[in-house]
């Protein structure tokens, strides 16, 4: 997704140091140091026995990215214009009947993970009903967003529901209960709040959302977004932040090692980590829960990924990893 809005800004450009040597020397090792992180949990293998390490914390704003994820901002949860105001809600706040199956046997059996495709493919006929205002804790926004496109017309809600599905296959052959926000069942959304709801009740043990991002050309590689410490209104996060960001480690870390993509060049600073709170997604949730933007989605080169079915199955094969290595400890 991509955003624009009061939370968002625009890209960043290229820092420049104006310090002595010993200021070019740092600035130099912070992102070998983190980019060394991420190629060493890559390469640990899924689901190993060892601790969740911690990327060095980063100074990156929790008030989000120039065109991170939920696409909530300005132009809704996932970047695209918002359409007209107020409809009916979604009621329902129940995963999608047909997303979730009995548990094979398998080291995650007992483990509950939530999927959460971004968008839909039917928001762009009900413009009315997304663009209706929800509260999400620390303000109110857009119900969802029809989500970014590539330039030739390949949907974000298509890609997020593609991997997902390959996602929910690579879980449930280890054993894990996987159930869907949405699996292509639903005319449009449901609303940011109500994705939420679906994974607080069915205490899922993990949830990720899954998305592309919409940034300039130029722009590439992914990255997991995190929650911010918020407390406000329905939005208190306070159990989750710690959980959410071991769970955001392990999936960049894994989606490294998987894909080959390198981590955003725009977002993050090199560590393909990003802290905001202004998503509902997270704001909302009481389980823990990450974005993954898998690329940009208006770079050629990005889009040549994301439009590649071998890819996205690496794709897939990344967050579940990820998720695994989480579960697992």
């Amino acid at each position: 997704m991509s955003y624009v809005g009061p939370d968002s800004q625009p890209p960043r450009p290229p820092r420049r140091f104006s310090g002595g040597p010993l200021t070019v020397t740092l600035a130099a090792l912070v992102p070998t140091c983190l980019a060394g992180w991420l190629i060493y949990e890559a390469t640990s293998g899924p689901g190993g026995s060892e601790p969740p390490r911690t990327l060095p914390s980063t100074s990156q704003s929790a008030k989000g990215s120039p065109s991170a994820s939920e696409k909530e901002d300005g132009k809704g949860e996932d970047g695209e214009p918002s359409a007209s105001k107020s409809s009916k809600p979604s009621k329902s706040s129940k995963p999608s009947k047909s997303a979730s199956r009995p548990a094979a046997s398998g080291p995650l059996k007992g483990k509950v993970v939530v999927i959460d495709p971004g968008h839909n493919t039917g928001n762009g006929k009900h413009t009315a009903e997304i663009n209706r205002l929800v509260d999400v804790g620390t303000h109110r926004k857009e119900c969802d967003t029809t989500g970014t496109s590539t330039n030739n017309g390949y949907s974000e809600a298509q890609f997020t529901l593609d991997v997902s599905r390959r996602l929910r296959t690579l879980l449930e052959k280890q054993g894990a209960t996987v159930k869907f926000t949405q699996d292509g069942d639903r005319p449009w959304g449901p609303c940011v709040d109500e994705r939420a709801r679906i994974g607080n009740n069915a205490r899922a043990d993990a949830v990720v959302s899954v998305h592309a991002d919409g940034s300039a050309a130029g722009n590439r590689g992914f990255h997991v977004i995190l929650p911010a410490s918020v407390k406000s209104g329905a939005a208190d996060t306070s159990k989750i932040v710690a959980p959410s960001r071991a769970l955001g480690e392990r999936i960049a870390g894994k989606f490294l090692s998987a894909t080959g993509s390198a981590p955003s060049n725009y977002v993050g600073d090199g560590t393909g980590l990003d802290v905001r709170k202004d998503l509902g997604g997270l704001n909302l949730s009481t389980v823990p829960k990450v974005f993954i933007e898998c690329g940009n989605m208006r770079d050629a080169k990005d889009e040549a990924l994301l439009t590649n079915g071998t890819w996205r199955q690496k794709a897939a094969q990344g967050i579940s990893d990820g998720i695994a290595s989480f579960l697992r400890g």
